[in-house]
């Protein structure tokens, strides 16, 4: 059973990782606006279809001129689609309307939403979910200026429902959030459902929990929240455990709203305090870097070599999100995530690594403004995260299975555990398509650690330690004759969720499974 959701997981996120987690995000958003557009015609939702039309007309159109004419100021590049998010989230938060001073309370939230992303943030993350802050600024004017408008949150609907999950789910798949929305689901129905069941108790009516918990799922905005909003990797802190956490803070927050004076702690202002958690997590994640020198270690893989300008906290295994900004961005955005190579005792240097292999099809636009960043450039990092982390006990057994650039998380513990003299029980799995490619080899020899080679021929002048497989082909049966004894080790795999698909029945034998799946770049 866990092999097959193992299987079926890295197949879909290798499909959807074709495209930039922000453009999945973006496609999502639209098709539910045109589905609610159809849905307003036969009084299915709340706001008419011309409401619809003119409020995300308003919405698009501020919230483009602002980030334009923030990022033209600071000399950022522009991002329509980060513009486009926004505008979309705030239509279904807000209350649509045609009346002129509603649309100027739009027209307002929208301005503060684009805003928030650069005077509310710290070193290149937002502190602020964009459209949370602009409809609690909207709200908060709403007591004194009524006619403004206020945040309704009308997408929770048992209308949209059914469309929420299922574009929902695309997002969560692509953003690796599913855990989080789902403990933030649990926890936030569950307070509701007993904050609802003490308003019928006191009122002296019968509870029904049953009877309760329906509405509360399918008529409120807690599936549209938690996919859109609480997943947005800007606001989110590295490890899981934290996002769980911030997930659990908004999860009670937004199942029973506490009064503040003229207005409740509802869903925008929850999600807010929830961002303030994450950003006590993830203060020092994110920095600059320079680029201080660029290698080839073999025929298809560069290295990059940084130099942080602010120290960079991270633990061997984790990500980081490396920002290059370009002219017309394809599909895939201007962000990619490089695990790091290095370790924290080689800060201030930060190694990434990458694969670019000769082909037929036409470069990325990332690759080609990659190719194109010079020593002495300075690169945003966003964010680091992950936990493609080995074991707190340092005597539990460890398989490592790498195919290609996926042994750079691998490189980073193997150097941690060589600098802090750490003594493991791990072996190494390394797959290649050629001995050539077998990059990092002094490296993971200085660990001292055995390591067992698939590659098409002979690989020469092995390390001590080293040896080839000799034919064996890697597929789940493969790996259990070169790895007899995995059902004692704890897996850690890192490569193309395809491999990871085709080696889950051999990996569900070990005693735990940790995937670290990438879909190129």
């Amino acid at each position: 059973m866990l092999s097959t959701m193992t299987a079926a997981f890295n197949r879909v996120f290798a499909v959807l990782g074709r495209v930039s987690m922000y453009r999945v995000v973006y496609f999502a958003l639209a098709a539910l606006a045109v589905i609610s557009l159809v849905l307003s015609f036969f009084g299915l939702v709340a706001p008419s279809p011309l409401e619809l039309i003119a409020t995300l007309a308003v919405l698009s159109a501020v919230c483009v001129a602002v980030d334009a004419a923030a990022q033209r100021i600071l000399r950022l590049h522009w991002r329509l689609e980060s513009s486009l998010i926004t505008a979309h989230i705030l239509l279904f938060v807000l209350r649509p309307t045609l009346e002129a001073a509603a649309l100027g309370g739009i027209a307002l939230a929208a301005a503060v939403a684009s805003l928030s992303k650069y005077v509310l943030a710290w070193r290149g993350r937002h502190i602020f979910n964009p459209a949370a802050a602009g409809a609690s600024a909207l709200t908060l004017l709403a007591i004194a200026v009524p006619a403004l408008g206020a945040s309704s949150w009308w997408v929770g609907t048992p209308a949209l429902a059914g469309p929420v999950i299922v574009l929902g789910l695309a997002v969560l798949w692509r953003t690796e959030k599913i855990r989080v929305a789902a403990v933030f689901l649990v926890v936030a129905i569950g307070v509701g459902v007993l904050r609802t069941g003490a308003q019928y108790q006191q009122a002296g009516l019968p509870v029904d929990l049953g009877d309760i918990a329906g509405p509360i799922l399918w008529s409120s905005p807690y599936l549209f929240l938690g996919a859109f909003m609480l997943s947005e990797p800007l606001t989110l802190p590295p490890r899981r455990w934290q996002q769980l956490t911030v997930a659990a803070v908004v999860g009670v927050l937004a199942g029973w709203p506490i009064l503040i004076g003229e207005f409740s702690l509802g869903q925008e202002r929850a999600l807010i305090i929830g961002n303030l958690v994450a950003f006590a997590f993830s203060v020092r994640t994110a920095v600059k870097l320079t680029l201080a020198s660029r290698d080839d270690l073999s025929p298809t893989v560069r290295q990059l070599t940084f130099r942080a300008h602010r120290r960079l906290s991270f633990t061997p295994g984790q990500y980081l999100e490396l920002d290059v900004p370009h002219r017309h961005p394809d599909a895939r955005g201007t962000r990619r995530e490089f695990s790091i190579a290095s370790a924290p005792e080689d800060l201030p240097l930060v190694r990434v690594a990458f694969r670019e292999a000769p082909s037929k099809k036409p470069l990325s636009s990332y690759k080609k403004a990659l190719a194109q960043v010079t020593a002495g450039t300075d690169l945003a990092v966003t964010g680091v995260w992950g936990d493609f982390l080995l074991p707190t006990r340092t005597t539990a057994p460890v398989l490592m299975v790498a195919a290609g650039i996926g042994v750079t998380p691998f490189v980073s513990q193997l150097r941690h555990m060589t600098a802090t003299g750490q003594d493991r029980d791990i072996v190494l799995v390394y797959v290649a398509s050629e001995p050539e490619e077998l990059v990092f080899r002094d490296d993971i020899a200085a660990s001292g650690i055995p390591v067992i080679v698939f590659t098409r021929t002979e690989p020469a002048g092995l390390p001590p330690q080293w040896r080839w497989a000799r034919g064996v082909r890697l597929d789940a049966d493969g790996l259990l004759r070169v790895v007899p004894d995995i059902a004692s080790r704890h897996a850690y795999i890192s490569g193309p969720p395809g491999l990871i698909a085709e080696l889950a029945p051999a990996l569900e034998r070990a005693r735990s499974i940790t995937t670290d799946a990438f879909s190129g770049y």
